[in-house]
């Protein structure tokens, strides 16, 4: 009798023991259908910009700022509403259609890449460089499923041959597979980080593109390859390179240029300030809106930045949508209580402009 009570003793402990685990797994671990967005990081961006020949002389920093976007949790999604400045986005709304998170993730890297071509180039055409563009391959950046292709290619792939026919741009890949018909196999050679294999896949029906006829019917992989580029300048010595590591996508286009700029001119363009900011940009200096800019305000102002660039608030053509960038940056920096200077730019040149109006500022006794 005595052995049973123990026995049953020991079994509440247990089942009472397996539910907490699963409490605990619910509340802290699970995974919602929602991201938080909330205040990235402030990177100071000149070690990340590399020139043969550069001026060392920078008293001051240009600076990206990023969004923290971070998978919610039960838990997580409650602190959201003690915590004023984090927000809540479905994850289907940056998701593109059957779009897997690691996807999402090589889109940001290679939207990163492309953000970093655009911004050499814009600082050539500034500085008036000669430049030329060459391609550097095709990387995978989503793999449909239900397409045989699934079970080889993953996103951040490169195609290297198909067949025996070297591939360098997604349009020579197009151009390969438009000669084939569904169920003819291919040898694809691809190179995944260091290792390059080759293996023969099918190829499929795809779905017919947007605005199309569905009778109007293309075979090929079930992938979407994107081209990467890089940008030799004719002079070497004038020659630049990024490496941004982990930091993805294209919004900091306008400051990786304004870093450029500094490292190829004989005079510091900071002039000692510490000066944050996001926008895309493209050759010809254009500054483009991005989103989380008032996340992004708050990890500029925690880096102790003095000044923050920020897109100017764009309107369509037609004026039936309004994307606010500058009204957002400069409603947050209120609200924080911020000395920092929110700065609004179209251009590169008015960025320009504006540290070039600016007094140096006053070195700090020791």
């Amino acid at each position: 009798m005595e052995d049973t009570r123990h026995l049953k003793r020991a079994s509440r402990i247990v089942v009472s023991v397996f539910i907490a685990i699963i409490l605990v797994y619910g509340v802290y671990f699970m995974p919602l259908p929602l991201f938080i967005f909330s205040a990235g990081t402030a990177e100071v961006i000149r070690p990340m910009v590399h020139v043969n020949q550069n001026n060392d002389e920078e008293q001051g920093a240009f600076m990206l700022t990023t969004v923290r976007v971070s998978d919610a949790t039960v838990f997580s999604y409650l602190l959201t509403f003690i915590r004023p400045f984090e927000e809540l986005h479905l994850k289907t709304e940056l998701l593109q259609k059957n779009e897997s998170e690691e996807e999402y993730s090589q889109r940001q890297e290679v939207n990163m890449l492309s953000s970093q071509s655009s911004a050499i180039q814009a600082a050539y055409h500034h500085l008036g460089i000669p430049y030329r563009i060459s391609t550097d391959g095709v990387v995978i950046v989503q793999v449909f499923k239900d397409f045989p292709a699934h079970e080889v290619l993953q996103p951040g792939d490169y195609i290297v041959k198909v067949d025996d026919t070297p591939i360098q741009t997604k349009e020579e890949l197009q151009t390969i597979l438009k000669s084939k018909k569904e169920g003819d196999s291919v040898s694809i050679t691809y190179k995944r980080k260091k290792l390059q294999k080759t293996q023969s896949i099918q190829l499929a029906l795809l779905p017919p593109d947007e605005g199309a006829s569905p009778d109007v019917r293309r075979v090929g992989l079930g992938v979407v390859p994107a081209n990467v580029q890089s940008v030799k300048a004719n002079d070497e010595s004038k020659q630049v390179t990024i490496k941004a590591g982990d930091i993805g996508g294209p919004s900091a286009g306008l400051m990786f240029t304004m870093e450029i700029i500094n490292k190829l001119t004989p005079e510091d363009i900071t002039k000692g300030y510490k000066v944050a900011g996001t926008g895309t940009i493209d050759e010809k200096g254009t500054v483009g809106v991005i989103g989380g800019i008032q996340h992004k305000i708050i990890a500029a102002d925690k880096a102790g930045a003095e000044i923050f660039f920020a897109p100017k608030d764009y309107v369509t053509p037609d004026g039936k949508q309004r994307i606010n960038n500058y009204s957002d940056a400069a409603k947050r920096a209120e609200e924080i209580h911020t000395s920092m200077k929110v700065v609004p730019v179209g251009t590169l040149q008015e960025a320009l402009d504006y540290m070039n109006n600016l007094p140096p500022k006053a070195a700090k006794a020791s």
